[in-house]
């Protein structure tokens, strides 16, 4: 940058959201609701006791290094918390109050040098051991919901004067709808949009990039739902192109593959897309549901315990 190179996203945009600390800051700052959350640290002054109102179980999250469910931990009581402090570098961690939630929902969203802020459809996503399963588009819920989510994301995108593509995950239940994590790129549940949107998340980008004003990235189709496909351990059956070649034959799945090389269990190799026909969404999600159940028996889940 200091030699004449244009960043997109521009660095001063990327700063406050690089650290989920810092993102926990700037939500508090625009009065944008997420979980409650406290430094380790500031337990740590504390001998280990919590503050008034906060109980067992926490999630802990480490600020800088965390994906696909590492830097993060659950704390189940006093012994686990202990152990956290004396484990890590407590001034990259954080807690959060333990969220209950119905659905866990995202969004991704763009901005272009003029300020035109468009938005993929929000999307149902399902975790499993921390790491993305699968993505249904759209979400099953009401329109007030897509409403907030949308406007959450167009403040940050403001706020931040933002250029690009950028993602943000919700909790969504009793306490309504809570930023869970933001993530300044492309993400892995809009991967979808490929075969599902008039643009998808990549085209927007690049057009953006560019200069070139991206086209609205709406759905073509009634839905999509996106499977990702993660290593298995090592001599699973049937094997590696075996599963690729039974998921070959599933009607309208698209594979991308990503060409990682060895398959090590719990790695994302690629994914598979299928777009969905019914109108209706409760229809729509129930034809999903019977999708990923076959894409699962073909290529099933299976991670070992994140440490």
């Amino acid at each position: 940058e200091g030699k004449g190179g244009c960043f997109m996203p521009p660095l001063k945009s990327l700063n406050p959201v690089l650290d989920k600390a810092s993102q926990r800051k700037l939500l508090n700052k625009l009065n944008i609701p997420g979980p409650e959350w406290i430094n380790v640290n500031s337990i740590k002054s504390c001998d280990s006791k919590l503050p008034e109102g906060w109980k067992f179980p926490l999630m802990a999250k480490a600020g800088l290094g965390g994906y696909d469910g590492k830097g993060t931990k659950v704390i189940k009581n006093e012994n686990d918390l202990n152990k956290l402090i004396q484990q890590v570098d407590t001034r990259n961690w954080f807690l959060e109050k333990w969220v209950v939630y119905e659905k866990e929902l995202a969004i991704v969203v763009s901005r272009d040098f003029n300020g035109l802020i468009q938005a993929l459809p929000l999307v149902e996503t399902h975790q499993y051991k921390q790491i993305c399963d699968w993505v249904i588009a759209p979400a099953d819920v009401k329109h007030e919901v897509k409403a907030m989510a949308y406007n959450i994301a167009a403040s940050l995108l403001t706020e931040l004067n933002y250029v690009g593509v950028l993602a943000i995950e919700f909790f969504y239940g009793p306490n309504g709808l809570l930023v869970n994590e933001i993530a300044p790129r492309t993400h892995n549940s809009a991967h979808f949009s490929i075969e599902a949107c008039q643009s998808s998340q990549f085209d927007q980008q690049l057009c953006i990039a560019s200069g070139i004003t991206a086209p609205k990235p709406e759905l073509k189709v009634p839905g999509a739902v996106m499977v990702n496909l993660l290593g298995l351990p090592e001599g699973t059956k049937p094997c590696l192109e075996e599963r690729i070649n039974q998921l070959s034959k599933v009607h309208g799945a698209t594979i991308h593959w990503y060409k990682k090389g060895k398959e090590k269990s719990g790695r994302k190799l690629g994914h598979v897309t299928v777009l969905l026909n019914e109108k209706n969404e409760r229809a729509r999600v129930e034809e999903a549901m019977k999708l990923i159940k076959k894409i699962r028996s073909v290529w099933p889940i299976n991670l070992p315990d994140l440490k």
